[in-house]
Formats: C-alpha cells, sequence, structure tokens
C-alpha cells in the first residue's frame, strides 16, 4: 500500500490535582478552547473538550504517529502553565498524574460527543470517581483503586 490510512479516536480523561473543584465555570471556557487548540498543534484533530470543576474530557482524532503519552503530556503541562501564567487559581495550579485513554469506533462519535457534551449535566447524578470506575470496568482496563486518585481535599 502507497498510503497509510486511519480513523483512531481517542477520549482522553485527566484530574486536577487531589480533585479540587478549582476550574471556575467564569474562565473554563477558554482553558478547553486552549487544550482544543495544543492538540490541534500536536498534529491532532479536536471533536469536543469540555469538563467540570475537577475534571476535562478530551475526544479527538489522533494520529498515528503521535504518542499519546507524548500528545498528554504536553497537553497537561502547556495547559497548567497557561493556569499559573494567568493565575487563575488561588494557589499553583497542576493535574493529577496521570489520565485515563478510551478509543471508540465511527458509529460512536456522535454519543460520545453528546456525552462530553453534557458533563454538568451527567455529573449531578454520577460523581467523576463512578464514572471513571465504570469506564475502566467497561473496557476491561485492570487498575488497582488505591492508585486511581489522590484522597479529594
Amino acid at each position: 500500500m502507497a498510503n497509510t490510512y486511519h480513523q483512531l479516536y481517542i477520549q482522553a480523561v485527566f484530574a486536577v490535582k487531589y480533585r479540587r473543584a478549582v476550574l471556575k465555570k467564569e474562565w473554563r471556557p477558554q482553558l478547553l478552547a486552549v487544550i482544543g487548540n495544543l492538540i490541534n498543534e500536536s498534529n491532532c484533530k479536536t471533536i469536543i473538550v469540555n469538563g467540570v470543576e475537577d475534571h476535562v474530557h478530551c475526544f479527538f482524532g489522533l494520529r498515528p504517529v503521535v504518542a499519546i503519552s507524548d500528545l498528554m503530556k504536553s497537553v497537561k503541562a502547556k495547559s497548567s502553565k497557561y493556569i499559573n501564567d494567568h493565575a487563575l487559581t488561588p494557589q499553583r495550579f497542576e493535574w493529577q498524574t496521570g489520565y485515563g485513554v478510551f478509543s471508540y469506533r465511527q458509529r460512536d462519535v456522535d454519543m460520545i460527543f453528546k456525552y462530553i457534551q453534557n458533563q454538568e449535566a451527567h455529573h449531578r447524578k454520577e460523581s467523576f470517581k463512578e464514572e471513571y470506575l465504570k469506564c475502566l470496568k467497561e473496557f476491561q482496563i485492570d487498575y488497582d483503586e488505591q492508585y486511581i486518585f489522590n484522597e479529594l481535599e
């Protein structure tokens, strides 16, 4: 084959360190736009980025030449820098170590888009921890619960 053909849909989820509820509604849209731009600048295609006070969901098309670990490291580092450079939180901002990554089929794109778009309504019914553990179980990802979350402050 002369060309490489691919379609990789990825949802990445990461939390604020200690799951602090510091991503304020007033400036969260700007942060989400920054994260979307960082994904696009990494030669991937942002579909939607959304979140609530303590975590973010990113849904994007991944190019096979991009390592997810490098992308997440860059997105988290540069978005932390953005928050700190603009003094958006009362103390130094950090993301929690690690992230979750889940892959989807083309036919799932609309469903995942709507799910991420409706995060605020979703989290009125289900906690982030419940949501995250459900994803890990659904995707049959082995995990040790003691390392899933730092304690909530």
